[in-house]
């Protein structure tokens, strides 16, 4: 007979980024920044980076959720980074 172990730490696991899920349900929030100035833009990705922490950051240790929550703010820092070029351009053509 075989026996299979660790499917009670993989429940937990699971559980876990559940709630996280749960957390993230909704609006993250939201950011206002000045295209044209980095500063700004760099303001309003750490802001953004401050929500996902305050909504995720009891989840950091997880294994399923961390490289989640990572892989979110990577993708909230491209989209400012893309909002603020795409503005900047349209700055430029009008």
């Amino acid at each position: 007979m075989v026996k299979v172990q660790g499917f009670d730490k993989l429940t937990k696991q699971l559980d876990e980024a559940q709630r996280a899920f749960k957390d993230l349900d909704g609006e993250l929030g939201s950011v206002a920044f000045n295209p044209n100035d980095p500063g700004s833009i760099e303001a309003a990705i750490h802001q953004m980076e401050a929500l996902i922490d305050e909504r995720l950051g009891r989840y950091s240790n997880s294994p399923i959720v961390g490289p989640m929550a990572e892989e979110i703010r990577e993708n909230v820092r491209a989209q400012i980074l893309e909002k603020a070029a795409r503005a900047r351009l349209k700055g430029k053509s009008e």
